[in-house]
């Protein structure tokens, strides 16, 4: 596809259609508002009624809860979005489109816009037009959590071009999501069969020594100054990524205090839900916190253990649920820091070892490097979706000779 194909299609619709330029139109005079409530006494997992709130908007609809009770309704085509997030997060603004009537519930935090007139504003049009706007994003500091109020929403102008305009920009960009959404489903499909294939090449029989994680393996009681730290070298447990694929650049470094210090090679578990699951073979030497537990390999046995091997043990379906099934405590339970050094790790030969992690690598590389295979497609994608969002949603205004979004 020539990459401004679809971006021609629409100026030759707004030459024909509305050459004199659009009309900007503030949200609150196309749109109507409604805010979320509190569901904390309803949530049960199996109610009937999926509770929209910041999470399963980040995540598209992936991590749901469900409420018995139909607190604050929402209906089809209307436009969900995210009020409050923490500082540069990824989901002020984020927005979400309702497909079912009578299928979800509006929770705090999080509100409903629902077009006055569907005559002249397409409900998907609006959902791309809404959906981390800049126009909100600003409000965000960089340093406190930002909360949208009504009034920041419902003053921000929109473009309003010709209805068939609208449908075009959708039927664009609905074709990249598509796209990219299948390209999604065939990545997690590979997470999938390498994890059954990690599990399966860590499963030994009688005839290899297992030993507990505490005999082979310590917490890092090394303390390191905050005043040594950068972004880089600074690791809390909101910087692990999930699912193992190892860790981002900190946004908010400590000043003052003394922290645990990682070492290159050094294993770092994320021990608070929910970041159980996080965990990263450190490339650098930094420090973390108390969120964050340190596994060092111990001297006397380096000889006849991998730290990468460990790793990939530790990084196993196997020892999550293992953790899951001690962790201690009631709203954010932690992992219980003996019971993980009882962990059972299966030791054989060291060739066997390195056998097995160049392997694993590979696989790992295959699912989570975003410079390679489906990962790097994936990336691609976005970005295109992005520079094609920005030029189709881009519109002269009346009255003006620049374009304004």
């Amino acid at each position: 596809m020539m990459m401004n194909k679809p971006v021609n299609k629409i100026e030759k619709l707004i030459e024909g259609l509305c050459p004199q330029g659009v009309e900007f139109r503030a949200l609150g005079e196309v749109c109507e508002f409604i805010n979320g409530k509190g569901h904390e006494k309803k949530i049960d997992k199996n109610g009937k009624y999926i509770v929209v709130n910041s999470k399963f908007v980040s995540t598209e609809g992936k991590v749901k809860k469900y409420s018995v009770e139909q607190i604050s309704p929402i209906f089809k085509d209307d436009i969900l979005m995210v009020m409050s997030d923490l500082p540069n997060g990824k989901a002020l603004a984020k927005c979400f489109h309702v497909d079912h009537n009578d299928k979800y519930t509006l929770n705090q935090r999080i509100c409903a816009l629902t077009a006055k007139d569907n005559d002249n504003l397409n409900a998907k049009y609006l959902f791309y037009i809404l959906s981390r706007n800049r126009q909100l994003l600003r409000y965000d500091n960089g340093v406190d959590q930002t909360n949208l109020r009504k009034n920041d929403i419902l003053k921000i102008q929109i473009p309003i071009p010709p209805l068939t305009i609208q449908k075009e920009i959708v039927k664009i960009l609905d074709n990249f999501t598509q796209l990219e959404a299948e390209l999604e489903a065939e990545l997690e499909a590979r997470k999938k069969q390498y994890e059954h294939y990690r599990e399966g090449l860590l499963s030994f029989g009688d005839d290899v020594e297992f030993r507990a994680l505490g005999e082979v393996a310590d917490y890092s009681r090394t303390r390191i100054s905050a005043t040594e730290l950068n972004d880089e070298k600074y690791v809390g447990v909101d910087n692990l990524l999930q699912n193992k694929q190892g860790k981002t650049v900190s946004n908010c470094v400590p000043i003052t205090g003394n922290l645990t210090r990682y070492e290159n090679g050094d294993i770092l578990i994320g021990n608070i839900r929910p970041y159980l699951k996080k965990i990263w073979f450190a490339t650098n030497v930094g420090g973390t916190n108390g969120d964050v537990l340190v596994v060092q390999i111990n001297q006397n046995i380096k000889n006849d253990l991998g730290s990468k091997y460990l790793y990939h043990l530790l990084a196993s379906d196997n020892f999550f649920s293992y953790n899951m099934q001690f962790a201690k405590g009631a709203k954010m339970p932690r992992g219980d820091k003996s019971a993980i050094m009882k962990f059972q790790i299966p030791i054989p030969p060291l060739s066997k070892q390195k056998e097995i992690v160049a392997i694993l690598d590979k696989f790992d590389a295959l699912v989570n490097d975003i410079s390679i295979g489906l990962p790097a497609e994936i990336a691609a994608r976005k970005k295109q979706y992005e520079y094609y969002r920005n030029q189709l949603l881009s519109f002269k205004a009346k009255g003006t000779t620049d374009g304004h979004r």
